[in-house]
């Protein structure tokens, strides 16, 4: 998909003042007590370290798609967003419509919530050298994306921008953040996972593994960041599916893909991706919105169509 939507890297919002940059998304304190404006800008990480070049739309696609998320998934557990379109009237910030949000500030928890249904990525790897997948034993002779005997909670440690995240065990979880609070994460994952690829399945849509994030707000466990987005889950084509083999994805991994295949070592600097590759990862992620929220990819549409106007 083409879009005339403004391709923003970095956010400078004069009004607000500034938080934190994440790997995705600008923080701004704006005035508010225990709230914070989200922004997601058009930048893409890849092995911990942000790339030099946007995705143009991107931050849009996730906004919508979280947004779309938290809504449904709140008979499982409420999140920190209060409002979706919260810069709306004001012609001055036209730049971030589409892709900011209020939300309730959260203390997050030091651990990245991943669920997985079938075998990819460093689970693969794991399994292949190990025969296990966080630690859990699985059946010999599985291959490569197979779907698993029954969705897995593996957590790992929450590492900053340039840093790795490392696998944890979840009696290392409980230690961390309490055995209580970590079954109820454990739990919720594990529900939110469930509804969430079962939804995805009635649209043509394999959700093969998703990474989650809590917080908590007053005592309050909360979802928070974003949720089931292209950044962080996979996405693969029902159609398509063979086990034994990668899966063509609606996700970042096509920009993983690219960047292993052109012999980085990981290391900084990240090197620029090509204006094919750019255009193919966004294609990608306005499919995933187009399949899972028709409504939301259609008001994108529209809403270009208004920008193009202006």
């Amino acid at each position: 998909m083409k879009t005339n939507l403004q391709t923003l890297f970095e956010t400078h919002e004069p009004g607000f003042v500034l938080v934190k940059r994440g790997k995705v998304r600008d923080v701004y304190r704006c005035g508010y007590p225990d709230q914070y404006l989200l922004i997601a800008t058009d930048r893409i990480s890849a092995f911990d370290y942000v790339l030099p070049t946007p995705i143009s739309g991107k931050g849009v696609v996730l906004t919508r798609m979280s947004n779309e998320w938290f809504r449904r998934l709140q008979h499982i557990v409420p999140n920190h967003l209060i409002s979706s379109a919260p810069l709306e009237e004001e012609w001055e910030y036209e730049h971030l419509h589409g892709r900011s949000v209020l939300v309730r500030r959260a203390d997050p928890l030091p651990v990245e919530a991943i669920v997985r249904g079938y075998l990819a990525g460093s689970a693969w790897e794991e399994y292949k050298t190990a025969g296990t997948v966080g630690g859990c034993r699985l059946p010999a002779g599985l291959k490569e994306s197979e779907i698993l005997p029954q969705p897995l909670f593996t957590p790992t440690t929450k590492a900053p921008a340039g840093q790795h995240d490392e696998p944890m065990t979840i009696p290392q979880m409980q230690l961390l953040v309490g055995a209580n609070l970590a079954n109820k994460v454990i739990e919720l994952s594990l529900a939110i996972y469930r509804f969430a690829a079962d939804y995805a399945a009635k649209r043509g849509i394999i959700l093969a593994d998703t990474k989650l994030e809590f917080g908590l707000c007053h005592g309050k466990l909360l979802l928070i960041d974003e949720a089931l987005t292209p950044d962080s889950s996979r996405f693969w084509d029902q159609k398509s599916y063979k086990p034994g083999q990668s899966q063509p994805s609606f996700d970042k991994q096509f920009v993983r893909d690219h960047l292993t295949a052109s012999g980085w070592n990981r290391r900084p600097p990240a090197p620029p991706l090509p204006p094919e590759v750019v255009a193919q990862t966004s294609e990608r992620y306005w499919e995933a919105l187009r399949r899972l929220f028709p409504e939301c990819y259609e008001e994108c549409m529209l809403e270009d169509i208004r920008i193009q106007a202006a």
